[in-house]
């Protein structure tokens, strides 16, 4: 939440922290904002809604200087408007910030009692007005950071610009990432490796509580005991064009088409033959629970293993939303496992739920799409999912990436625990293998969901149903839904329909039922009866031969290839983005940044 760009560069710098901050408008995009220094002098131009409106300004009314600072935010203090807009002036310094100061209103009572005032609703301004306060008692810029971040409670990223310091930037972080980025005589400070990318392979990653003093010469970085940290400098390898939309009218279309790819990458990745190729430390030989913690749409994934876990694998598995893990402090078995799943490896309430538990359980392990990020670097094993760079805010192959590597935990799982003899592993992992190609015939459907999605635009409610492991999937679903369409939208487990949420159905509510052919649904078409003896509209998603038994009635169906009944929640991802995905086309809603949602949730 919120993309934070730093450069200390050779060349005007306006246009380049432009072209970042278009990187990391994924981050937030309720506002826009860039500060920089021309002769000595501190200037800055910001705006309201998206980047481009930004640039418009610039158009209009540039901004020179070799030094600067950009943000695009994801309101938390203050509503969206140029005054709220980061970057934040008080006198001779600039700030921007990515998190939440917590202790801000003490601070502001600090700071009228000293004679300062604020114009903005920001937490923010409290650190650039803490700052100048420090300047006017007589600190240098750079004592004044530090003086200002000791005061600091909270999570946070910060970027500090100073007037009459063209070669300064003074960079912190605590709770929200931040890296730093190795130029030729230049250096850049960014939210993540993505935003720096365009100019540098060359990342050192601040850890927790570390601040930098960053000039065009390097970064002298101190631990957040002012000590001088020696941080590794890593090379990163980012696929410039996975950040182009390659042809495609939004970056979720092209993320839904590129998921039997990257699934196929995933699969070659973590199999060698009839082998499941996992670090050594991955043993499941005496772990007798394992507890899997996550936000969003990764919880889901988690919900979907659990049934995984348990099915196959015997071994016992809970559920946690990391924002509520650690505030109940659950007890946890010394011979337990904890598993984090996170698409950036930067979700501040599943970092903070890891931290919980690092010295309660045996091992902690991550799955991750970002294998440099905060919860990859902090767990005890981390397994990347090679998903690639995911730009739309609603997560689609990161999603099916996570189900995957999950699904091959859990076989390893079973394996060590002897649940699978070495026949029934292979053929598990060929039901696996064909998930790719599956996918592709999957993705031909898009057409004819556009058609129906038409249709459900009109819809002011919808329910999802599914049974076994397809009910979070149904939960995903929804969730996809309301996330880009404004849909209202629920899931629930099939035989829950009849404790309550019956009562909503009607002609008006469609009702979307995910519905393999499996050993669970006959009890699934009973539910639907339910629905259309009321009624309802039932949306039938299923193979040929369950759309053949469900009979007549149905108001539309989606017929999918056969699958593997075990794996099918990956392939049934595909039909719920795809609806998601046009149901939002066809009320002309912002599909890659919907309303009031940020990509990387790094605030609790």
């Amino acid at each position: 939440m919120c993309g934070i760009i730093g450069i200390l560069g050779h060349h005007e710098v306006a246009p380049l922290l432009v072209e970042s901050l278009k990187r990391l408008e994924y981050r937030g995009y309720d506002s826009a904002g860039i500060a920089t220094i021309h002769n000595g002098t501190l200037d800055r131009r910001r705006a309201v809604g998206k980047l481009v409106n930004l640039s418009d300004l610039l158009v209009h009314n540039p901004l020179a200087g070799k030094a600067g600072i950009g943000h695009t935010r994801w309101a938390t203090h203050g509503a969206a408007t140029v005054t709220n807009a980061h970057p934040h002036k008080a006198g001779p310094v600039s700030v921007v910030h990515n998190g939440i100061i917590e202790n801000f209103r003490d601070l502001r009572a600090e700071l009228a009692a000293a004679g300062l005032a604020w114009e903005s609703e920001t937490d923010t301004e409290t650190v650039a007005l803490l700052t100048k306060m420090h300047m006017d008692q007589g600190l240098s810029p750079v004592d004044a950071a530090e003086a200002t971040l000791k005061r600091l409670h909270g999570a946070f990223a910060l970027a500090f610009l100073f007037d009459g310091e063209d070669d300064l930037i003074v960079a912190a972080r605590k709770g929200s990432p931040l890296a730093i980025g190795h130029g030729d005589g230049e250096m850049f400070v960014g939210s993540d490796a993505i935003a720096l990318s365009p100019f540098t392979d060359r990342i050192t990653y601040l850890e927790e509580g570390d601040w930098a003093i960053v000039t065009r010469k390097g970064a002298d970085i101190r631990d957040a005991e002012g000590r001088r940290a020696n941080r590794a400098m890593t090379t990163i390898q980012i696929d410039s064009t996975r950040i182009e939309k390659a042809g495609h009218r939004h970056f979720m279309a092209k993320e839904i088409a590129e998921q039997p790819t990257v699934i196929a990458d995933a699969l070659k990745h973590y199999l060698a033959g009839d082998m499941i190729n996992l670090p050594q430390d991955i043993d499941f030989t005496g772990v007798d629970r394992i507890t899997l913690v996550a936000c969003g749409t990764a919880s889901y994934a988690c919900h979907v293993a659990k049934y995984w876990f348990e099915q196959i694998a015997g071994l016992p598995a809970e559920v946690d939303i990391a924002s509520e893990f650690r505030y109940r402090e659950p007890p946890m078995s010394p011979s337990s496992w904890a598993l984090f799943v996170s698409q950036s490896g930067e979700t501040a309430d599943t970092l903070a739920a890891l931290r919980y538990t690092k010295d309660k359980v045996a091992k902690v392990v991550s799955v991750v799409n970002v294998p440099t990020s905060s919860i990859a670097r902090e767990s005890d094993l981390s397994l990347p999912i090679l998903a690639g760079v995911e730009v739309g805010v609603a997560s689609t192959k990161a999603f099916t990436c996570q189900l995957t590597v999950l699904a091959l935990l859990a076989l390893k799982a079973a394996t060590d625990r002897g649940r699978l003899t070495a026949a029934q592993l292979a053929e598990h992992l060929a039901s696996l293998r064909a998930i790719p190609g599956l996918m592709n015939h999957a993705l031909t459907l898009s057409k004819p969901i556009a058609a129906i999605a038409d249709d459900l635009s009109r819809a002011q409610d919808v329910l999802f149903l599914g049974r076994g492991a397809m009910f979070p999937m149904a939960l995903e679903g929804a969730l996809k839904l309301k996330e880009i369409s404004y849909i209202h939208a629920e899931g629930y487990a099939s035989g829950e329909l009849k404790h309550g949420p019956i009562a909503l159905i009607d002609e008006a509510v469609p009702v979307v039922v995910l519905a393999p052919r499996d050993a669970l649904f006959d009890k699934t078409v009973s539910n639907m009866q339910e629905v259309m003896a009321r009624h309802g509209k039932v949306l039938l998603i299923s193979d040929a031969q369950g759309v053949a038994e469900a009979g007549t009635g149905v108001w539309r169906s989606i017929t999918m290839p056969e699958v593997a009944a075990t794996f099918a929640p990956i392939l049934y991802a595909v039909p719920a983005q795809l609806l998601a995905y046009h149901t939002a086309i066809a009320k002309g809603t912002d599909v890659d940044q919907p309303r009031n949602l940020a990509k990387s949730v790094t605030v609790e």
